[in-house]
């Protein structure tokens, strides 16, 4: 089983930057596929940005140019560079983990962090 641990979340200014880290932790032999979400109250999760394991990046129109998706293999962390953040930038920020790579190793199934809030004020 596999543990996301988030970090990074705060409050700043609009123009401010904040760096999110997403640590996974447990099947050490499979490939992680990760990916930043956002959620605000009363609207549906929206994918901000993923890395897969050969640092292949995608990002939401609204933030290319801004943020930067990266990943540490040895490390198994993923981060995202917020940079000239917006009051529209303000959410919840999930972690999300899909599992791949060797079936001997049961290397399957997708896991959530516990989120970490960013509030960006004017």
């Amino acid at each position: 089983q596999v543990q996301l641990v988030e970090s990074g979340g705060g409050s700043v200014q609009a123009g401010g930057s904040l760096r999110l880290s997403c640590a996974a932790s447990g099947s050490i032999n499979c490939l992680y596929d990760m990916t930043w979400y956002r959620q605000t109250p009363g609207k549906k999760r929206e994918c901000v940005s993923s890395i897969d394991p050969d640092e292949t990046t995608n990002y939401v129109e609204s933030v290319k140019g801004r943020f930067t998706i990266s990943r540490d293999n040895d490390k198994r962390t993923v981060y995202l560079q917020m940079n000239t953040l917006e009051p529209e930038d303000t959410a919840m920020y999930y972690c999300k983990a899909v599992l791949s790579g060797s079936v001997w190793f049961n290397c399957r199934g997708t896991y959530w962090g516990q989120g970490t809030q960013v509030t960006v004020s004017s």
